[in-house]
């Protein structure tokens, strides 16, 4: 099973020639643009996570089905609100995958990948982690709920196609109705900030209605720093996409108690030990 994201691989291509090309003939002095050894590293991080998602994927599916087929009722595509449900679903996983993401420090290793990047172009969408797995547990239960694997699939690519487009500086502020409801390149770039005010905040995928019910919601006002609170400083795939997790580990290492060691791991990300 291809993953269906794959098929747009080379019209993401194009736009990044596309977009990279707009920055040297319209000039922005608020614009970071692109740096090619920046850009190399999150092409790189694109196709490692693709290889390594692959073989992932196939046993995801039979996960997924196992569940879909124990679950109390299946839900029909000729249905046309079984989409809406697959929508709405999803969107609602993805965000608090994406949430705890941030929150948990395990997690954060893996997602830390895609904002490693200083720079905030369409290339750091395809900025991706190497360990997919951290995603299973948070869209299980669309299989209890009876959706179909090949839905929840289909519903998470158009999702990864939709937030392609939010990486860039190019697109300012949409339409009020529009940036009310709907996650836009303006409340993703807070998003990847490391300004103090925009630290975890908008996490929605397609919506930013979850945002603003779960209080995680922030608007852009002063413009974003983008990259981590602490820069790594490398353009080496391999330890962009482990240096939290070495980190981590020396963090439990030096651990005296299990406490301690408990907090590292599942803590929030810069937890520290009161001694």
């Amino acid at each position: 099973m291809i993953p269906a994201v794959l098929y747009a691989v080379p019209a993401f291509l194009l736009l990044i020639i596309i977009e990279a090309v707009s920055y040297r003939f319209l000039p922005d002095d608020e614009e970071r643009g692109y740096e090619l050894r920046d850009t190399t590293t999150s092409l790189s991080m694109g196709l490692g996570s693709q290889i390594i998602g692959f073989p992932w994927k196939l046993l995801t599916v039979g996960i997924y089905a196992a569940l879909w087929t124990v679950a109390p009722v299946h839900l029909s595509p000729a249905h046309w609100w079984t989409w809406v449900i697959v929508f709405f679903a999803d969107d609602l996983a993805y965000y608090w995958f994406h949430r705890l993401h941030h929150e948990v420090r395990v997690l954060w290793a893996s997602h830390v990948v895609h904002h490693s990047s200083v720079y905030y172009n369409l290339s750091t969408a395809l900025r991706q982690s190497w360990t997919p797995m951290t995603s299973l547990p948070f869209w299980l239960p669309l299989a209890l709920l009876g959706i179909p694997p090949w839905m929840i699939f289909l519903q998470q690519s158009i999702s990864l196609l939709y937030q392609f487009f939010l990486h860039t500086e190019r697109v300012g502020v949409l339409a009020r109705p529009i940036e009310f409801v709907f996650n836009t390149p303006s409340h993703h770039r807070v998003h990847h900030g490391s300004n103090a005010e925009y630290l975890d905040r908008n996490y929605g995928g397609i919506l930013i209605i979850w945002d603003r019910l779960f209080g995680s919601f922030e608007p852009e006002r002063a413009p974003a720093q983008y990259g981590l609170t602490k820069n790594i400083q490398t353009y080496n795939p391999l330890r962009v996409a482990t240096h939290e997790f070495a980190a981590i580990w020396a963090d439990v290492r030096s651990a005296r108690s299990w406490r301690e060691l408990l907090g590292y791991v599942f803590g929030r990300p810069g937890w520290q030990p009161l001694r």
